[in-house]
């Protein structure tokens, strides 16, 4: 790789300039690159679901602080990524990625070492933020690389692809690492993928960004930050706890920053982000299947984690084994969908993408403890293809749209969409599970305070039973397991009526999009 990488990158005048055209190896060999930093965000986002009973024993967090550990992450990057796409087409995409990628190796050790709720649950957040400046930057490189629409098609499938597989590969990674090592482990593998990236990108990827950005409004980021957390926030508080107050000042907050960042938007000369990219009927179709998308997969990846371990008693790294078909059909189906898509039509690749998600989410609306596996396997197989040929088209949609110029911008749109899905899947999904659980009934003779901590969350359950007789220890686990399954059942009957509605809505929204070339 030493010896050849130079002279792929340069030409007989010396190294390539910012926007100059890459020979094709050279562009292959970027988009290595690249991947790296999308497999390790995307990775990020799920590992941490085997890793939660860990957590549970060790840092003993509430069942509302178990969820924020899981879903804080992908808040903040939603709400930062345009910020970031739009600061990419200012100082430079290949800048920002370097930089964004040295902070998340470097607050990976903070997470890895976290000692209360409290402070993972900040690291995740500060995660969050190193995690913003990668995604769109990954994106909208790929927009400057490849100029030849098909061979973007291409490398966009390998992008989507590596993000969907990501999301499938992190309870593998995680399970090995969980049962060789502590839970700290799973973030402490970001620090040698990283330094690859910042080693070899310094070296390979071409730098680009806006030859006239206009200032980065810092009004517009905060405004985009709060606006997106406070609606976040009030969705999942609501779902879990019904209408509160403090919920719904907070959903009333976001959308009125929401409301001011749009309006901002149509006035300022270079906004951070067009919106009248959204006119377009294929745009915001596009943006919509994403978010749909990921909310199906992601939701379903994160408590089958604990579905494999905690109710069907498999070990953390047989039950992140057990969730490997989703990725192979995430990357088969991401690497055909351009394809696909060119022969049939975009709008039928995406809504039957959307729909293969619902219906299997569908199929586990009659799920058990004692369901076997070959149900499950093919479950994920069929949710791993429909996410694969969904976000692969969708993303070229958005990207082809746009001049390059603007493509950090238009590529934190993919990414909002993206980590706004995986937030909501959680947080959706998660309080429906979370809402059933805690109201299952206490077998008699359990003390107060081991129901008090059953009731908190499954791993809860577990480690409050050990400390019981045998006959208890049995009747509590049992219970909390039904209960658990139980809401599985219930979010996945409501996932699958999410997933197949924006199937048909992506069938008249995208009526017309053709992909370049």
């Amino acid at each position: 790789m030493t010896t050849t990488a130079p002279h792929l990158l340069t030409t007989p005048a010396g190294p390539a300039e910012p926007g100059a055209p890459l020979s094709r190896a050279a562009r292959w060999v970027a988009l290595a690159v690249l991947v790296l930093a999308v497999l390790l965000v995307a990775v990020d986002a799920t590992v941490l679901g085997l890793a939660t009973p860990f957590l549970s024993e060790d840092l003993r967090p509430t069942g509302t602080q178990l969820l924020w550990i899981g879903d804080i992450y992908s808040f903040v990057i939603a709400g930062l990524l345009v910020s970031m796409g739009s600061l990419g087409d200012r100082i430079g995409r290949k800048k920002l990625l370097l930089i964004g990628a040295t902070a998340f190796g470097g607050v990976s050790v903070l997470t890895a070492y976290a000692s209360s709720p409290e402070m993972m649950i900040a690291a995740r957040a500060l995660l969050g933020v190193a995690g913003a400046t990668l995604m769109p930057a990954t994106l909208a490189l790929i927009r400057n690389i490849f100029a030849d629409p098909r061979e973007r098609s291409l490398a966009v499938g390998v992008w989507g692809a590596t993000a969907s597989a990501g999301a499938a590969v992190g309870p593998v990674v995680g399970g090995f690492l969980l049962e060789h090592f502590w839970w700290g482990s799973v973030f402490l593998i970001n620090l040698p993928v990283m330094a690859v990236l910042v080693v070899v990108g310094v070296r390979l990827l071409p730098e680009s960004q806006d030859p006239s950005p206009g200032p980065w409004d810092l009004t517009s980021v905060v405004l985009s930050l709060v606006g997106v957390i406070g609606v976040v926030y009030a969705v999942k508080e609501t779902a879990a706890h019904g209408i509160r107050g403090e919920a719904a000042a907070a959903g009333v907050a976001g959308a009125a920053a929401l409301f001011w960042f749009v309006r901002r938007q149509l006035t300022l000369p270079r906004p951070l982000l067009d919106m009248r990219l959204f006119r377009s009927r294929g745009f915001s179709g596009a943006v919509l299947a994403d978010l749909l998308t990921i909310l199906g997969l992601s939701g379903l990846v994160f408590f089958l984690s604990q579905f494999f371990q905690l109710v069907q008693g498999r070990a953390p790294l047989e039950a992140g084994l057990a969730e490997l078909p989703a990725a192979v059909g995430a990357v088969g189906a991401g690497l055909l969908a351009g394809v696909m898509a060119r022969r049939y039509s975009v709008r039928s690749v995406v809504a039957g993408g959307l729909a293969a998600i619902g219906l299997a989410l569908a199929a586990l609306t009659g799920l058990s403890q004692s369901t076997g596996y070959p149900v499950l396997g093919a479950v994920l197989l069929v949710v791993g293809v429909g996410a694969g040929l969904s976000f692969t088209v969708t993303a070229d949609v958005i990207l082809a749209g746009v001049p390059k110029e603007q493509a950090g911008a238009a590529s934190a749109v993919s990414e909002t969409a993206y980590e706004l899905g995986a937030a909501l899947g959680i947080a959706l999904l998660g309080s429906i599970v979370t809402g059933v659980y805690r109201d299952f009934a206490t077998p008699p003779g359990v003390p107060a305070d081991a129901a008090r901590a059953a009731h908190e969350s499954l791993g809860g359950a577990a480690d409050a039973a050990s400390a019981l007789p045998p006959t208890q220890a049995t009747a509590l686990v049992g219970a909390a397991q039904d209960a658990f399954t139980e809401g599985m059942r219930l979010a996945a009957g409501a996932g699958a009526v999410v997933l197949l509605g924006a199937s048909v809505a992506a069938f008249f929204l995208l009526r017309g999009e053709k992909l370049d070339g």
